[in-house]
Formats: structure tokens, sequence, C-alpha cells
């Protein structure tokens, strides 16, 4: 029996008590801290680095970049809108300038109006963002998520560009564009009426 208590046993039992004292300690330390529950805030530059990788991740490059949609997206006139039409129960519309361009883009809508128009699909003016545009998708970005994309859209150099306006349901067209046919009867049942 002495063997046992001057054994292996007797330094493991002394090894767990300084364990556990070791972990209350740290548990105390760190229940006196406060909680920190926000992020470290960005750079700018880090936001717009966020921004941009979100574009090109969520696929905003694809419509509002010329030649996106052909595999070419031109890199000197980035997001600065298309020619090529959707066409579908809405008409025709076309993805619109994202520059700063206080003309023909965005230039006269502070990051608020952009996160709202991404998140809601309606401009500062009031109109409805038409489809293909995927808004309700857009809508669960985070607002850290959703400034970043409005900071680097401002960061662009504007270009001048006005995108062509959209063309009411049932007038005849010409101009190059996407059909999107009506809805099967399966993806219909919900659909509210088109714009």
């Amino acid at each position: 029996m002495s063997g046992w208590r001057q054994g292996g046993s007797g330094k493991a039992a002394r090894g767990l008590i300084s364990v556990g004292a070791a972990l209350a300690a740290m548990l105390a330390i760190g229940c006196a801290k406060e909680p920190t529950t926000m992020k470290a805030e960005m750079t700018p530059e880090q936001k717009i680095a966020r921004g941009r990788q979100i574009t090109y991740t969520s696929a905003c490059h694809d419509c509002h970049t010329p030649g996106g949609l052909y595999g070419a997206p031109d890199s000197t006139r980035l997001l600065s809108g298309s020619e090529l039409g959707w066409e579908g129960p809405w008409g025709v519309s076309f993805p619109r300038n994202l520059t700063p361009d206080m003309e023909t883009g965005i230039g006269s809508w502070s990051e608020d109006d952009i996160v709202t128009a991404i998140r809601t699909g309606i401009r500062p003016d009031h109109t409805p963002i038409m489809p293909p545009m995927p808004w309700p998708m857009y809508s669960h970005l985070s607002d850290d998520d959703a400034h970043a994309i409005a900071a680097f859209l401002k960061s662009l150099p504007p270009v001048v560009h006005k995108a062509p306006d959209k063309i009411p349901p049932g007038t005849k067209v010409s101009v190059p564009r996407l059909t999107f046919p009506p809805p099967p009867a399966w993806d219909a049942q919900n659909l509210p009426k088109a714009p």
C-alpha cells in the first residue's frame, strides 16, 4: 500500500490538480474580460477589396460588365452596364452602369442608397430594379458585405455609358437580348404578376 502512495499515482494526482488550477485561472481571466462581439472594423482598402471579391463571386460582372456573358469581360469598362437586354414578362431590361459617373451611373448615390438598392430592389428615386437582378438573394448580405460592395462601386473609375431604357412588355423589339420564356406551370404557381 505504501508503494501505491509514493508511486506514479501521486504524481498524476498532483498533475491533475495543477491542470485544474490552470484551467480555473484561465476561466477567471476569460470571464473578467469584456465580451468581444464586434469584429475589428475593416480599413477602407480592406472594405474595397472585400467588395471587389463579392462582386466577382456574386456574378455582378457577368451582366454589368460589357462582354461578361461572352466570357471576355472588358476590364477597361468594369460594371459600366451592358446593351445586351433581358426579355421576360417585365419587358426588356438592361444591366445599368454601376460606376460612379454622375450622369449615366450611380455617382450621385450614397453608400446607403447603393446598399438599399442591392437589398430591396428599389433605387433612390423609388423606381424598381427590374429582373433578372437577383436582389432577393442579395437581401441576405451582411451589413459589412453590402457596404463593402458599395465602397467598391464608389471606388471604380467613372465610365460614361447610359444603358438603354427598359422596353415595356408587348413592344416589338429588335435589340440583342436573352429571352426568358414564360415560366412552366410548376415555377409559376406562386409568382406575382409581372410589373
